[in-house]
């Protein structure tokens, strides 16, 4: 079985990608590759609709992960909430999102297969699945591949500032790639590197840079576009030509990224990102406004490239839910009566930091086989180094020596 993360990215299109990955190697001839789509998401009956596509063209907010940047009120929250229930089936089928009800489908997909233990390989928020499956069901698991481990003991604020503070990271190491090219936007001192990439998009409320469908790029579309190639230093290239682009009023090219993250085609969107912000609210403890705006302006702290220059007061829309949180969060201390199980993870992964999974991996009394490069996970990889370790675990449930490392470089 596999899930690919999010919370809200389809397993069912997932599964036939790892499938045509591991073609003809020993885990095709060893398993059957299933995916399914979580509770809300992709395919799933019903399936989480928060907005329609003019409300989105329209630029709806949305809770994600990315630039963090939008502020709720309580009439805004609650419109919000509304939205979801209408579309998706009323508040019963919104009180029923939570990773400990994925866990407990997945138990019985697993019996329904007929298989006595799970074999599961799960990437980003598939790594939470896995976890928690494991702290549901220890002795139902046989072999498990965990790819961008999430910290399972970090609450909401925990897991913000973590994950925040990996983005930062990550706009440092572009900043730097960034000052050794002709002509960089962010200037040819990384130390400053902030202070021009704020200059760049925040000019971009006032003065809008359009696009060639009549759009225009505004701030918080520019921080999007420029967030979600932070998830890959290959990308870096092209949010660098982005904002070269916008400073010179052209909105195509961050826009382009932007559509990319939010799934959307010719106007029409998935819904992804709402399944996202509906499973985040199942799975994390709620705030008080007073922790809300805290925790908001910690992020700015800790990412001060995303600083929106602006005195910040938001409010927890998941306040609004119909129903009370099942939290994801897992006790410290090794899982009981697991197996030996492979959590991998890469050094420089911007949004599930390499600290997390060393969590992760402690938590599951497992292996961790640690990566050297940028980029956020590897299950896709075609690298020689991790694709025998992920079959190592999956066919034969064995694991790398302790201190193992691969690498992303050219040739490794």
């Amino acid at each position: 079985m596999t899930n690919p993360g999010g919370p809200g990215f389809s397993g069912t299109s997932f599964a036939v990608t790892l499938a045509d990955l591991w073609a003809d190697g020993p885990i095709t001839l060893n398993f059957d590759i299933v995916g399914f789509d979580p509770r809300g998401v992709g395919s799933s009956v019903p399936s989480i609709d928060c907005y329609d596509d003019e409300q989105r063209e329209a630029d709806a907010p949305l809770l994600s992960l990315t630039s963090g940047s939008e502020e709720w009120d309580s009439s805004r929250a609650a419109d919000f909430v509304a939205g979801c229930a209408e579309r998706t089936g009323g508040a019963e089928a919104l009180s029923h999102l939570s990773t400990r009800d994925v866990a407990r489908d997945m138990d019985v997909l697993r019996e329904v297969l007929g298989d006595d233990q799970l074999t599961f390989a799960g990437a980003s928020y598939g790594t939470r699945i896995g976890a928690v499956y494991a702290d549901m069901y220890p002795e139902r698991v046989r072999a498990m591949v965990l790819d961008g481990g999430i910290d399972p003991t970090a609450d909401k604020r925990e897991r913000r500032l973590q994950q925040f503070s990996g983005f930062q990271r990550a706009f440092e190491e572009m900043a730097t790639f960034c000052s050794t090219q002709a002509d960089c936007p962010l200037g040819d001192e990384p130390n400053k590197a902030v202070d021009r990439f704020q200059q760049i998009v925040r000019a971009l409320d006032e003065n809008p840079a359009p696009t060639t469908d009549g759009r225009e790029l505004n701030t918080i579309k520019a921080i999007d576009g420029a967030m979600f190639s932070l998830y890959g230093e290959e990308v870096w290239p092209l949010v660098l030509e982005g904002l070269a682009a916008a400073e010179a009023g052209s909105g195509d090219e961050l826009m382009f990224l932007r559509d990319a993250y939010q799934q959307r085609q010719a106007g029409t969107y998935s819904n992804a990102l709402e399944a996202n912000a509906a499973i985040d609210c199942m799975d994390e403890e709620r705030s008080t406004p007073e922790e809300e705006t805290s925790l908001k302006r910690e992020v700015y702290e800790i990412a001060p490239f995303l600083d929106p220059g602006h005195e910040v007061a938001t409010i927890d829309v998941c306040t609004a839910w119909p129903a009370d949180p099942e939290p994801a969060v897992i006790e410290s201390g090794a899982i009981e009566g697991l197996a030996d199980t492979l959590v991998i993870s890469v050094l420089g992964d911007p949004t599930t930091p390499h600290e997390g999974a060393v969590q992760l991996s402690e938590t599951l009394g497992g292996s961790l086989l640690t990566v050297e490069g940028n980029q956020h996970g590897t299950l896709l990889e075609t690298n020689e180094c991790i694709v025998n370790a992920v079959e190592n675990q999956l066919v034969h449930r064995g694991v790398p020596d302790p201190g193992t490392t691969c690498s992303l470089a050219p040739g490794t």
